[in-house]
C-alpha cells in the first residue's frame, strides 16, 4: 500500500530543501547524503512533510526547534507521528541542540536504527 502524495506541498517541500536549517544541512552533508541507504529530504507523506526519510526502513528523522515544544507543536507533532506509524513508519526526533552537541551520537542511533528496521523487515517478509 502506497501513502498519499499531495502534490499542493511539493512547493513548501522545495522551499524547506532550499531554506534548511543549520542542523538539518549538517546532518543532511554531513551524514545522510551519502549514506549507503537511500534517504530523502522534505518528503511528502500523506499531507506531512517530514525532514528526512528513509523508504527502506521506514525511517523518518525529525530535527525539532523551539516551534515543537509548545502545547500546540507538540498536538500536532504526535497526530502526524501516529499517522506515520499507521503507515509502519518510526519517527525518531532530534531536538537541534543534540545535533550541535552530541553529532556523532546522533549519526550512530540513526545507523543503527536503519540496521535494525532492515533487518527485521528482511526477516519478517
Amino acid at each position: 500500500m502506497r501513502h498519499k502524495h499531495i502534490p499542493a506541498l511539493t512547493p513548501r517541500a522545495k522551499e524547506l530543501r532550499r531554506d534548511m536549517t543549520p542542523e538539518e544541512r549538517r546532518l543532511w552533508y554531513c551524514f545522510l547524503r551519502n549514506y549507503p541507504v537511500r534517504f530523502l529530504r522534505q518528503k511528502i507523506i500523506d499531507g506531512y512533510i517530514v525532514d528526512f526519510y528513509c523508504a527502506a526502513a521506514k525511517l523518518a528523522v525529525e530535527l525539532d526547534g523551539s516551534q515543537h515544544h509548545s502545547q500546540d507543536g507538540l498536538e500536532y507533532d504526535s497526530v502526524r507521528d501516529r499517522l506515520l506509524q499507521s503507515w509502519g513508519i518510526e519517527t525518531i526526533r532530534y531536538p537541534n541542540h543534540k545535533i550541535r552537541e552530541d553529532f556523532e551520537e546522533a549519526c550512530a542511533e540513526i545507523a543503527q536504527l536503519v540496521k535494525s528496521r532492515i533487518n527485521s523487515r528482511d526477516v519478517n517478509h
